[in-house]
């Protein structure tokens, strides 16, 4: 696991200090690495007692969408004075959404046939920045319709059927 970047935050609400940790970080050990966020929270009291922990460990893909559901939950249980969030028009239904292994083999089967980005897009209802970044988790390359990225040579076996290399 490498960290990529870590933010935190401390404010006092009357007597209680509240610490929320928000880091992304990759996880390398695995075959494919993906980007995960940790986000911790803490709250000590005035004497330094714990009264509120925990912590979430999501998919960057879901990261914004998991934001919106806490920030409309809070803000509808305290009142918070805005409405909660509207999907617009122009956003795309399944934006921010997970993908699943079924979805990325049609995903590479459209690519490959040599259908378009805003065709593909309009298919999974999702936005065309979000095509063009998945294309390579499942190895198609983004910048050549229709074709898959090359292989990297430490991936490369030689003709002889041998190690890599």
């Amino acid at each position: 696991m490498s960290i990529i970047e870590e933010r935190r935050t401390e404010i006092r609400a009357q007597e209680t200090i509240y610490q929320i940790a928000v880091s992304t970080r990759t996880d390398d050990d695995r075959a494919e690495p993906n980007t995960r966020v940790m986000i911790t929270l803490e709250a000590g009291g005035p004497g330094g007692e714990p009264v509120a922990e925990g912590s979430l460990d999501l998919d960057l893909d879901v990261a914004a969408t998991v934001a919106d559901l806490i920030t409309d939950g809070l803000l509808s249980v305290t009142g918070g004075g805005r409405s909660p969030r509207r999907r617009s028009a122009g956003r795309a239904a399944q934006q921010g959404r997970p993908w699943n292994d079924e979805m990325d083999a049609e995903l590479e089967s459209r690519w490959v046939a040599g259908e378009s980005v805003a065709e593909i897009a309009a298919y999974f209802e999702r936005t065309p920045g979000g095509i063009r970044a998945r294309l390579p988790r499942v190895g198609c390359d983004p910048e050549n319709p229709g074709c898959y990225l090359p292989v990297p040579p430490s991936k490369r076996t030689d003709l002889d059927g041998g190690e890599p290399g």
